[in-house]
């Protein structure tokens, strides 16, 4: 017979104390009684035994301090050996044709400037009315003066009838003034000044194209708006028939005068960079000297007063088909044009200044 086992009495709890507890021993099973079967431990379940087969034991796991590599940074080597590889192909592989553009690269030069401006000026709105409207005072008036004089039967004196041409010319030297200073004012006004110099980086080549251009087209223009207008007028009038140099001087000679005027209303026009304020000056220059002279009473002013009606652009314009309008010193024949041309080529020389020294 086995004897029964003894019950354990409860020990009384003590109280906690300050000083360290004393190590723990290993606990051992608990000893069954004699004659029982020992209990075994208990075994973890299947899924926890796997589960703490997959996890990495302690010695296995990578330090913190240090970052396994991504896996794109492992793929890069082979990256850049593929991208090795296919650039190696493409060398030994056949030449690949290149493209060429069909329009030839040339240096650009004032041709290319003048070609500009031509289409600049010939597709504007104001050139077609500036110089429309010149052409209607010109052949208008001109041939409205021949009719009253071949009617009235005018005596002229002596002298041809090409002089009566110089009523429309007056006229029509102001849109000529006005074209000139909208030529090169119109596109400082819009901002397009900052194109064309962006397309052509040489503002001297700009100004000199934009003077050819508009020399030209005015000196033509005119001239032959001077000619029909003299042969008109001599067909309707009787007077003395012209010479050649009367020809001369009152077709290509007006021609000239004219388009120097323009050319000085272009500089002027480059120097203001201002529509209005330049034909405002320009205004003012060809008519204040004949305002100021009318209003010259006295005796001291008499010199002062018979130099300005010599000298100012309607009378030299005049000039060209006679004598001087005042009489005495005053310029005639080509003079005019030789004073002209010297105040346009100050006034362009301050132009060409002015634009290579300022801001667009």
């Amino acid at each position: 017979m086995s004897t029964p086992p003894t019950p354990s009495v409860p020990q009384p709890q003590q109280p906690p104390s300050m000083a360290p507890a004393p190590p723990q021993q290993p606990q051992q099973p608990p000893q069954a009684p004699q004659g029982q079967p020992v209990p075994q431990p208990q075994q973890p379940p299947q899924e926890h035994t796997a589960m703490l087969r997959t996890l990495p034991a302690p010695h296995q796991q990578a330090p913190q301090g240090k970052e396994q590599p991504a896996p794109h940074q492992a793929q890069q080597p082979q990256q850049a050996q593929q991208a090795q590889q296919a650039q190696q192909q493409w060398q030994s592989g056949p030449p690949v044709e290149t493209y060429v553009s069909p329009i030839p690269i040339t240096k650009t030069h004032l041709g290319h400037a003048l070609a500009s401006e031509w289409t600049k000026i010939r597709s504007v709105r104001s050139t077609i009315w500036t110089l429309g409207v010149m052409l209607v005072l010109v052949l208008g008036i001109g041939t409205l003066i021949g009719i009253v004089a071949a009617s009235a039967d005018m005596e002229l004196g002596g002298k041809s009838a090409i002089g009566l041409g110089s009523f429309g010319i007056l006229l029509g030297m102001l849109c000529v003034m006005t074209l000139g200073v909208l030529t090169i004012g119109s596109e400082y006004g819009t901002g397009m000044i900052r194109t064309t110099t962006t397309a052509c980086p040489s503002r001297s080549r700009i100004l000199a194209a934009k003077a050819i251009v508009f020399f030209a087209l005015v000196f033509v223009v005119t001239t032959v708006a001077a000619a029909l207008v003299a042969m008109v007028q001599t067909a309707m009038v009787d007077g003395a028939s012209a010479t050649g140099e009367e020809w001369l001087r009152g077709t290509v000679g007006v021609g000239l005068f004219v388009a120097t005027l323009g050319l000085l209303s272009l500089a002027v026009g480059a120097l203001v960079r201002h529509s209005a304020g330049a034909i405002t000056i320009m205004i003012g220059l060809v008519l204040l000297p004949l305002v100021l002279a009318m209003f010259m009473f006295s005796r001291s002013l008499e010199d002062l007063q018979l130099f300005l009606l010599q000298y100012a652009v309607p009378s030299q314009l005049i000039a060209f088909y006679g004598d001087s309008v005042a009489g005495g010193t005053g310029p005639t024949g080509w003079e005019p044009l030789w004073i002209m041309l010297g105040l346009t080529a100050v006034a362009f020389g301050g132009a060409f200044l002015s634009t290579e020294t300022r801001d667009v």
